[in-house]
């Protein structure tokens, strides 16, 4: 029997809304290091990936470079390497939302706003402007184009609930090592994921844009007996292994998900080790805003917005988990 039009779209609206099941109470992953970065002077590490043998970072401050980062035995060290913005494609985003942007940008010094960063097979890297809803692509040798993303994928996107409010856009991204898959995670208010399709030449939402749409709040991690709700967030997107893992800043967690419909499937939390007593910021809010996993742990870029914590660092920082017993992939 043939479903009409109609009752199709509502089911699959359903199924993007239906509530998740409660998740189990997290297991705990294992602080292995942390580790300092000298040489972000604007600090605010929103964007981590290894590109090859290469750690790379992004800094929300910053328009116009990415960081190479060198590893050492404590703190590493970030190199800068600069490249050139083209202007950016026409948003979609409403023009209230957009000069509420541009004016807190202004003040801050950077216009692009990147969220995450990803790098495909082929070194190029993907970054994600919260401030245009956009992706732009940084090849190996410098050079940055804009993604030609579908113009039904702010649409999708806003219609589903996600991308209306105010520094509560685009917040992580992650390409297929081939390059054919990409994945955007809306913040907060509704939190979502995003997926486009390249089978040829261009960027499509095949069988539409958005994966997840999500609402609601959780009680503070970080403050459990405040009161405090904080709404669902995600602060970045990995593909890996074919399953997406979601950093859920708020809730000090990661969790994995499945592709089609971004079914939670089981959660990690590293709040034990976020929250010790010398690694407090002040606030109810986390600190986690980029995730890179391999086989062997996740490691968390942690953007502090100049804030010091109770042990008086000031530097943005990455932690390194080990993975779970029984890997990521564990039932």
């Amino acid at each position: 029997m043939r479903l009409s039009a109609a009752l199709a779209g509502v089911l699959f609206s359903s199924a993007l809304y239906a509530a998740e099941a409660p998740i189990a109470v997290p297991v705990e992953l294992k602080l292995l290091a942390e580790h300092p970065i000298d040489g972000m002077p604007s600090g605010n590490l929103s964007g981590l990936s290894r590109c090859g043998n290469e750690w790379q970072a992004v800094s929300d401050h910053d328009d116009n470079r990415l960081y190479r980062l060198q590893p050492q035995d404590t703190a590493w060290t970030a190199e800068a390497e600069h490249f050139d913005v083209p202007p950016p494609p026409a948003s979609g985003l409403p023009w209230g939302l957009r000069m509420r942007t541009w004016a807190a940008n202004i003040l801050r010094g950077a216009d692009m706003d990147f969220e995450g960063l990803s790098c495909d097979s082929l070194g190029n890297r993907y970054l994600a402007s919260e401030a245009h809803a956009a992706v732009l692509q940084v090849t190996p040798g410098g050079q940055a184009e804009w993604l030609n993303l579908p113009g039904n994928l702010v649409r999708q996107a806003r219609a589903s609930g996600m991308l209306l409010h105010y520094n509560a856009q685009l917040e992580g991204v992650s390409i297929a090592p081939d390059g054919k898959r990409l994945w955007l995670a809306a913040e907060r208010e509704r939190r979502g994921l995003l997926v486009l399709h390249k089978p040829n030449s261009s960027w499509t939402c095949s069988g539409g844009c958005v994966l997840l749409s999500q609402a609601g709040k959780e009680p503070s991690v970080a403050e459990p007996n405040s009161g405090i709700s904080l709404p669902r967030d995600f602060s970045d997107v990995h593909f890996f292994k074919e399953k997406l893992f979601t950093l859920e800043r708020a809730a000090h967690r990661i969790c994995r998900r499945d592709l089609n419909a971004g079914k939670v499937e089981k959660c990690w939390s590293f709040a034990a080790a976020a929250l010790a007593d010398a690694r407090r910021y002040s606030g109810p809010f986390g600190v986690a805003e980029a995730l890179w996993l391999d086989a062997d742990g996740a490691w968390l870029g942690v953007d502090n917005g100049d804030a010091h914590r109770d042990d008086g660092e000031e530097r943005p920082l990455i932690w390194h988990f080990a993975a779970p017993k029984g890997g990521w992939s564990a039932p």
